[in-house]
């Protein structure tokens, strides 16, 4: 006990400086060591323990608690002082984010951590479909069997029926339009907007693969005549597991179906009730060739927009050869859902390409970069910041 209390009257004097109590004057001095004393008590209330030295601890900056550490270096124990370890290195600079890069958490594991809301789900009704004509009929057919293909070609069965869902739902939601075609292209004419990727991405001017297409037709039948997937039940959005969409957290998670998750609208307007749009039994005429333009690529100007555009809006022939700025280029791919992969040859290209380029000579330290790039390939200026003087 004595040893202890010696060394709170060691720290005392940064003790005083931390707490900032008032010495009241007097024609006497009075001796330091009183002071001392006196500030130790005011601060411990008089418990000479481990609870009043953490008393007087938590009251110090990080230089009077260095110096308390020098009097006494057993006292670093982050247990003594109540301090999470390593906080002395701790600044809300470096709190992690849920913004993706370096410091923020992945995608995938973000929205694996969103709990599901089961007590939420609720039962779709099926859907009543009552075409106006045979003409309306088969634009609808078509309208879904493109966005199950196009959305989730590789999808298993039951995924491909929770977009066939997702769909009809909207349909019958006053926020969208009434019909299928309608739901599906909504948004495609404008720059941004469009609800469903591949009618504003070009994915359009991509043939799909038969035995793919002929499967979601399947599935895009089943659904118009009433299958109702209660897993997904009045969900109205989705998105690929792999992306986390800033509207996910204003929405309520129902489950995941491969790799797309599922999620209503809060509220009443997710209830079934809210669902009461009548189809309107007539569909748009859809221009496909319009759609099938990438909006990306229509964003350019003069002689390369007409190029891209004329090559991408080519259906039937989704590979070809153009020539732009006076090079060589293939635009457009045959792909299954928009994606294809690359031939043994392509790949050794690529990689020859690359070795290539990254071939450098840099026989002295100070020296420059020397870099034998491949011909087309502008090599660019590259300022070093805070490279050390030698």
């Amino acid at each position: 006990m004595l040893k202890r209390t010696r060394r709170l009257l060691a720290a005392a004097p940064a003790a005083v400086a931390a707490v900032g109590l008032a010495v009241a004057a007097s024609s006497t001095p009075r001796p330091e060591i009183d002071r001392r004393a006196e500030t130790v008590r005011y601060v411990t209330g008089g418990d000479l323990g481990d609870k009043g030295f953490a008393a007087i601890a938590a009251r110090m900056d990080a230089s009077q608690l260095a110096i308390a550490f020098r009097n006494d270096p057993a006292l670093r124990h982050a247990v003594l002082y109540g301090l999470t370890p390593g906080w002395e290195t701790l600044t809300l600079a470096g709190r992690p984010t849920l913004d993706f890069g370096a410091t923020g958490l992945d995608a995938i594991k973000l929205n694996a951590a969103t709990p599901n809301a089961t007590g939420l789900l609720r039962a779709a009704q099926p859907f009543a479909f009552k075409p106006t004509t045979a003409e309306d009929r088969r634009r609808a057919e078509r309208c879904l069997t493109q966005a199950i293909y196009y959305e989730a070609a590789l999808e298993p069965t039951e995924g491909q029926s929770a977009v066939a869902q997702v769909v009809l739902n909207r349909v019958r939601d006053p926020n969208y339009a009434n019909s299928v075609c309608g739901v599906v292209f909504q948004g495609a004419e404008r720059i941004t907007g469009c609800q469903f990727s591949f009618t504003c991405d070009g994915a359009l001017s991509k043939p799909p693969v038969a035995w793919a297409w002929n499967r979601a037709k399947r599935v895009a039948e089943q659904a118009l005549a009433g299958h109702v997937v209660v897993a997904v039940g009045t969900a109205t959005h989705y998105h690929a597991d792999y992306v986390h969409p800033w509207w996910a957290p204003t929405l309520n998670k129902l489950t995941q179906i491969g790799a797309h998750i599922f999620y209503r609208w809060k509220g009443i307007y997710g209830e079934p009730s809210a669902f009461r749009q009548a189809y309107s039994g007539r569909e748009p005429l859809i221009d496909e060739a319009r759609f099938s333009r990438a909006k990306t690529l229509l964003t350019e100007t003069g002689a390369d927009a007409a190029l891209l555009a004329e090559a991408v809006a080519d259906g039937e022939m989704a590979m070809r050869t153009v020539e732009i700025d006076g090079q060589t280029r293939v635009v457009g791919v045959a792909s299954l859902g928009g994606r294809r992969q690359p031939t043994a040859a392509e790949i050794t290209t690529i990689n020859a390409r690359i070795a290539n380029f990254e071939v450098a000579v840099r026989p002295d330290p100070d020296a420059e970069f020397v870099v034998t790039a491949t011909p087309g390939v502008v090599i660019m200026p590259v300022e070093e910041l805070g490279r050390p003087a030698r």
